[in-house]
């Protein structure tokens, strides 16, 4: 039996974060991906088997939460080839009425850019902007840190922080303004902040990246992903998505880390009550001699990769607080990709190619959001009148594709279990690839009312469906977040309260992923928030000393 300090379960970009922090420490780690390459809901992949030199991001796109953190710069991943584009402009969302909105890197062109429809709405909008910015530095540190370390938290408050802390909640006023703020709907901030629809649609649309519906309560949060659009940014590493992986890959291997693919993890080896190995599918045994990481989702870890028995003596109540308290809303993506000779052209609009450089989204009013967020949760495909998420990578970053020639990315919302087909299709889930392409037409025929040479452009699609996405992740219900991204569910209650600390009942097994604090999305905060806490099992004592001292400043 081949052995190793660590094991992690699952290569995706938060694995190989925590794998290059461990191996930094000097530990021996062995990771183990099920598919043919590393990555997870992060590779850039050519998936047209005609068209090879067309390379597509298969999920992950867009990238802002990693540059609320530390990691590419204290694993100096651009020595390692990865190199961030950032987007300007950052979004543009073309409405039926032949409005638009366009909005740069810089706030206050795009505060010029919405005066053209609404001074009110301009000035609010720097506002709001503004507001979120505070918001977003002052959770940075808790982001950086395990949820219930204060002293891990304290430690990354600079003097800029803190007094965006305190100009948030520094008052009593102000302390339950935020706390109003965090318990009301994307919608109905929205609503109370701004007049015109041009500007409330595509907030609606982002803040709905959060996998719900703009109405919900109890996350306006999500109202904050505009902002973080003007800083720190938004940005794509040149290659793809996937070069962010390769930089990794490349990181981890020359500190002595291994990569083994086609690697499916079957069980967790458990011995008197403490994790010490892993077997795969083809029954080879590796052997753990300091823990086991899991970069997969505590539902499949838990309920399908351990003997029942391991986990009820560990916990009784685990698996069925696991089975019953994990909550995952049926929302995922039907995922389009399009092989083009040309860019998508906005004529109505007075087509600049600037609009094709951010993010373009189909959002034409807040009601369409809520539908395309509303419908998948009830078991319906919202492509009557679709909204969608769009991205032509190759306008940036042309090295995804022959010159001359595009590349497009498409999220549609769309249940992953569709009602009244239960126990047909792929998986059950009554999803057909007759019905995924007819699904796929509506959409492209939405986008066509925009950008009419979509359709003779088009030289090659592939059209993944939820059921073919959440079985290429991994992922039950095709949740690329592991769990929804609800207030409930996130920092202490991420996943389950006993698990939100990346440790586990089981001595020695850890978790890390989308699935633990502070969330899905790109920023390698898990990966690195997981490699602290182990680091700090094994030697406690130690660490409670570093602690003290970088708290105290000396």
């Amino acid at each position: 039996m081949q052995a190793y300090d660590v094991i992690i379960i699952g290569a995706g970009h938060n694995g190989l974060v925590c794998a290059a922090y461990l191996l930094k420490a000097g530990y021996s780690v062995l990771l183990l991906e099920k598919r043919p390459v590393p990555g997870g809901a992060a590779t850039t992949e050519a998936v047209i088997p005609e068209l090879p030199d067309f390379r597509f991001n298969l999920c992950a796109i867009d990238h802002e939460f990693i540059h609320l953190g530390p990691v590419v710069e204290e694993l100096e991943l651009g020595k390692f080839g990865l190199e961030y584009l950032f987007c300007d402009p950052v979004v543009f969302c073309p409405q039926p009425d032949g409005r638009y909105f366009l909005a740069h890197r810089s706030l206050e062109k795009t505060c010029v850019e919405i005066e053209r429809y609404s001074l009110r709405d301009a000035q609010k909008y720097a506002e709001f902007t503004q507001y979120w910015q505070r918001i977003v530095s002052a959770l940075i540190p808790m982001f950086n840190a395990p949820p219930n370390s204060i002293l891990a938290v304290a430690r990354n408050y600079d003097l800029g922080k803190i007094k965006d802390l305190f100009a948030s909640v520094g008052s009593t006023h102000k302390a339950l303004e935020f706390v109003r703020t965090m318990l009301t709907s994307a919608e109905d901030l929205l609503n109370e902040w701004f007049d015109s629809e041009v500007v409330k649609a595509p907030l609606a649309r982002l803040a709905a990246e959060m996998g719900v519906p703009p109405s919900q309560k109890n996350l306006a949060i999500g109202a904050m992903m505009m902002s973080m659009r003007h800083h720190p940014g938004m940005a794509r590493p040149k290659g793809g998505t996937g070069a962010l992986v390769q930089a990794l890959v490349n990181l981890v291997k020359s500190l002595g880390g291994e990569i083994l693919t086609d690697q499916r993890v079957k069980q967790v080896l458990v011995d008197d009550g403490q994790a010490v190995g892993v077997r795969v599918a083809n029954g080879t045994e590796y052997r753990a001699m300091k823990g086991v990481i899991s970069n997969i989702d505590a539902q499949r870890l838990f309920l399908q990769l351990m003997d029942t028995a391991d986990v009820d003596t560990a916990d009784p109540n685990l698996r069925e607080r696991l089975e019953r308290r994990i909550i995952n809303n049926n929302e995922t993506i039907l995922k389009i990709d399009l092989a083009m000779s040309e860019p998508l052209r906005f004529e109505r609009y007075h087509h600049r190619d600037e609009y094709l450089i951010g993010s373009i989204l189909i959002a034409d009013s807040v009601r369409q959001v809520e539908i395309a967020h509303v419908d998948p949760m009830m078991g319906r495909i919202p492509d009557a009148d679709p909204s969608m998420y769009i991205v032509q990578p190759t306008v940036l970053d042309p090295s995804m594709a022959p010159a001359g020639n595009h590349t497009l990315w498409i999220e549609f919302f769309a249940p992953y279990q569709i009602a009244g087909l239960e126990g047909t299709g792929l998986y059950g889930t009554g999803w057909t690839d007759e019905l995924k392409n007819q699904v796929a037409d509506r959409v492209i025929d939405k986008l066509a009312e925009y950008a009419p040479n979509v359709k003779t452009a088009t030289i090659a699609r592939r059209v993944e469906s939820p059921a073919e996405l959440g079985e290429r992740l991994g992922a039950y219900k095709g949740n690329y977040y592991h769990i929804d991204m609800t207030l409930e569910q996130m920092v202490f209650f991420r996943p389950l309260p006993e698990l939100a600390s990346y440790k586990t009942p089981i001595k020695g097994l850890f978790l890390t992923g989308a699935g633990t604090h502070p969330g899905g999305s790109i920023s390698g905060m898990p990966g690195r928030n997981c490699a602290r806490v182990f680091l700090q099992s094994q030697s406690p004592v130690a660490q409670a000393f570093d602690n003290i001292r970088a708290f105290l400043g000396s």
